[in-house]
């Protein structure tokens, strides 16, 4: 086809998720995605940690959260082709948010906004910490916020999960690499791809991730995304340690069980911005073994086994997702970026917001427009105080 009712410019979870959104709102619509990389080499997806969690501060993470938890533990069956299951493999080990003197209050508040919005969240203060978890030294920890229906997926799982059954429903996958936005003053007409070829369009949606900036300036739409590399490690202790959730704290540490070690890390926000992949094999040893050794004395022992690098797409305003059209310059032409690390986890709500907001004009399952562009134009950060 030549011709599509909507172009999604990334093929990733997020971009997958609209596409899918897409066809059970509206099942005639013609419907391409445009993917330059049908492996995924450097997909932020295949290279996430897989958690996904309701502990944030803001209303619409949090209900992002609520509406997307759901649908990954039961996208094995949701997402099925001809009877194939998706392989997903949700697991809810919790999540478990720990955090010193300092930040006792802000913990304390986000935990009340967390349950006035049905999210079952356990307040631990350290004597519960050393408790409940006592292969982990509370050293300088105040309290922590313990959500036991969170958890964590196979990113690339969901991905395939989504592609595969959007593709099922009629979804054409385009492998190109997109050069340039065809549009007409105040109207976005399709994409030009590498080999020439302009897929026309009547929407055009850019969920490109770490490189969603550069397709926004192809209509001359300012986005502040960069792209920041963090590593992810999966590591092994010959100790014996109780079943963890997945633990973060606030210097970023991260991680959770995986297999018969653990997978995380240590996000450095000073990082320098840019496309670089380059893996520091130094990083585990310096950086994120103290930490760990630090929190769990048990740790002392391990050992890394794999590091690899990865992007997130990190909105440097406040954090925060652009969802939105371009309302006002180019009404066709929307943007689903910026997750600054919970892309995945939020995937399956913002895919369906999308498709509403195509659809329907307006969000109609959840009112997601405080994370709208108008932020963005004025420059009126909308800040998430949890920790990220």
């Amino acid at each position: 086809m030549s011709r599509y009712d909507v172009v999604i410019v990334g093929g990733g979870v997020v971009g997958s998720s609209v596409a899918y959104f897409l066809k059970v709102l509206a099942p005639a619509a013609r419907v391409a995605v445009i993917e330059r990389d049908s492996t995924y080499e450097f997909a932020s997806t295949l290279r996430a940690s897989g958690g996904a969690r309701r502990q944030f501060s803001c209303p619409e993470n949090i209900a992002m959260s609520n509406f997307s938890i759901p649908f990954i533990a039961s996208a094995d069956d949701a997402l099925a082709v001809d009877g194939d299951p998706a392989h997903v493999e949700w697991r809810a080990g919790g999540y478990l948010l720990i955090v010193g003197p300092d930040a006792v209050d802000t913990l304390r508040a986000n935990c009340d906004v967390q349950r006035a919005h049905g999210v079952t969240a356990d307040w631990l203060d350290a004597d519960a910490l050393r408790a409940r978890f006592p292969s982990m030294s509370v050293h300088g920890i105040a309290a922590g916020v313990h959500t036991p229906d969170d958890g964590w997926c196979d990113p690339n799982g969901l991905l395939q999960g989504l592609r595969r059954k959007a593709r099922s429903l009629g979804v054409d996958y385009i492998e190109a690499n997109v050069v340039a936005i065809d549009h007409h003053g105040d109207v976005a007409r399709g994409v030009r791809v590498d080999s020439g070829t302009i897929v026309a369009a009547d929407h055009v949606v850019n969920a490109a991730g770490a490189w969603s900036r550069e397709i926004a300036a192809m209509v001359g739409m300012p986005l502040p995304i960069e792209p920041l590399r963090r590593f992810e490690h999966y590591f092994e202790t010959p100790n014996v340690i109780e079943s963890l959730p997945y633990v973060k704290d606030t210097a970023r540490l991260a991680f959770r069980p995986e297999g018969r070690g653990y997978s995380g890390g240590l996000v450095d926000s000073d990082e320098t911005r840019g496309f670089n992949f380059d893996v520091d094999h130094d990083y585990f040893e310096r950086v994120v073994w103290p930490a760990l050794a630090e929190r769990f004395p048990a740790f002392e022992a391990c050992r890394c086994r794999r590091t690899w690098s990865g992007l997130y797409e990190q909105n440097e305003l406040d954090g925060n997702p652009v969802i939105d059209r371009w309302a006002g310059r180019m009404d066709n032409f929307y943007v689903v970026a910026g997750f600054s690390g919970h892309g995945m986890m939020h995937a399956p709500a913002v895919g369906r917001a999308i498709a509403e907001l195509i659809v329907n004009g307006r969000f109609e399952t959840l009112d997601l427009s405080r994370l709208g562009y108008r932020r963005i134009a004025e420059h009126a950060p909308y800040r998430e105080r949890g920790i990220v």
